[in-house]
C-alpha cells in the first residue's frame, strides 16, 4: 500500500530511524522485513544514517510501493559499499581472519584515531569533502520526495550554536541537509545551510519524535541503530567518546519516549544483541559482506518484534508534548 498525505492525516504507521553510520545497515534489514510483511509507514523521521535511509525509503515508496522502497534501500547500501571500496580503513584477509569485522588493529584506523585527537576537521578537511556526497546526489530526487504518494519525511539536524534540533520536511530536504544530519563533529566540518551551521541530528534527537505526533500515529516503530547497553568500561579515547555519544543520544530519545501521549501502539527494535559487541571501528566498515550481516540481523530482529504484541503507551509521567507544535 502506498502512503499518501490523506493516509498520514488518519494516524497510520510512523517509523523513527536512529543513526549509527555503517551500523545503519541493521535498520535497513528491519525495514526491509517490515515492508515485506506489509508494514508500510505513512510518515518517517530519521537522523544521520537513518535520515539517508528514510529519504531513499520515502522515494522508493512513492515510486513503487513496498517493492520500490526495498529496492531503493538496497541501492543506497550497495552504493555505500562501493563508495568505501577505496578506503584505506579496510581489513586485510589476515586481519579479517584474526579480528573479524573489528578494524581497531588496522594501521589506517589507528592513524585516524590519532589524527582526530590532534587536529580538527576544519584543519584537515576545510572544504568539507564527504565521500557520500556523490552517492546522495545520484540517489536523491526532490521531485520524488515531494510526490503526492510520498510519506511525510522529517530529517533532524542539530544547530551548532543553539544546540536545538532543527527539522526539515519533504520540500526542504536536500543532499546538504542529509549530510548535515550525519555530520560527526570530529570527522567533518559543520555543514552550513542558509547561514546556519549544523551537526549530526542525533545529538538533539535520536531521532526527534515530536514531528511524528501531529496527528498521533496509530503505531510507532522505534528502529534503533545504536546499542543501549555495553558490557565493560571503555578504555581508549575513541571508545570513551563513542560510549558518551551513545549515552547522550539515548537519553534524548528516552526522555521523548517517556513523554509520549497515551494510547499509541509502540514497537521498539532492540539492536543490542547485534550491535552491543561491535567496536566503534566497525561503524566505519563499509564492506558489503559486513553490511549484509547487519541486514540479516535486522531482518531477524523485525521477525522477533512482529511475533510480539505491540504495547500501548501509558499516560506520560513527565509532561505530554504539544503535538500541534
Amino acid at each position: 500500500m502506498n502512503a499518501t498525505p490523506s493516509d498520514a492525516r488518519q494516524g497510520g504507521i510512523a517509523f523513527a530511524l536512529q543513526g549509527g553510520a555503517a551500523h545503519g545497515a541493521f535498520a535497513w534489514g528491519v525495514i526491509d522485513r517490515l515492508l515485506e510483511r506489509d508494514v508500510v509507514p505513512t510518515r518517517v523521521c530519521g537522523v544521520s544514517a537513518g535520515a539517508m535511509l528514510g529519504a531513499v525509503l520515502v522515494q522508493g515508496l512513492a515510486q513503487g510501493g513496498a517493492a520500490g522502497g526495498r529496492a531503493a534501500m538496497h541501492r543506497l547500501w550497495q552504493g555505500v559499499a562501493s563508495a568505501g571500496a577505496l578506503s584505506p580503513i579496510r581489513s586485510s584477509p589476515l586481519e579479517k581472519w584474526l579480528y573479524g569485522w573489528d578494524l581497531s588493529n588496522n594501521m589506517a584506523w589507528a592513524g585516524l584515531e590519532t589524527t582526530m585527537r590532534l587536529f580538527s576537521p576544519h584543519q584537515l578537511n576545510p572544504l568539507g569533502h564527504n565521500p557520500l556526497r556523490a552517492l546522495l546526489e545520484e540517489l536523491i530526487d526532490p521531485a520524488l520526495l515531494e510526490h503526492p504518494d510520498a510519506p511525510r519525511l522529517h530529517v533532524g539536524v542539530t544547530d551548532v550554536e543553539t544546540g536545538a534540533p532543527v527539522i526539515f520536511g519533504n520540500d526542504a530536504i536536500t543532499v546538504d541537509v542529509l549530510l548535515a544530519s550525519a555530520c560527526l563533529p570530529l570527522v567533518f566540518p559543520a555543514v552550513e545551510i542558509d547561514g546556519r551551521a549544523y551537526w549530526d541530528g542525533g545529538y538533539s534527537g535520536n531521532p526527534p519524535l515530536r514531528p511524528l505526533l501531529n496527528p498521533l500515529p496509530d503505531e510507532l516503530w522505534i528502529i534503533r541503530g545504536q546499542p543501549e547497553r555495553r558490557r565493560g568500561v571503555p578504555r581508549t579515547p575513541a571508545e570513551i567518546m563513542n560510549r558518551l555519544n551513545e549515552i547522550a543520544c539515548h537519553t534524548v530519545l528516552e526522555t521523548e519516549l517517556a513523554a509520549l501521549p497515551a494510547g499509541i501502539l509502540l514497537r521498539s527494535i532492540d539492536a543490542d544483541p547485534t550491535l552491543a559487541e561491535l567496536p566503534i571501528s566497525s561503524k566505519f566498515n563499509t564492506e558489503f559482506d559486513f553490511l549484509t550481516e547487519l541486514f540479516t540481523a535486522g531482518q531477524a530482529a523485525a521477525d522477533d518484534a512482529l511475533a510480539q504484541p505491540a504495547e500501548a503507551t501509558p499516560e506520560p509521567h513527565i509532561g505530554q508534548p504539544n503535538a500541534s507544535a
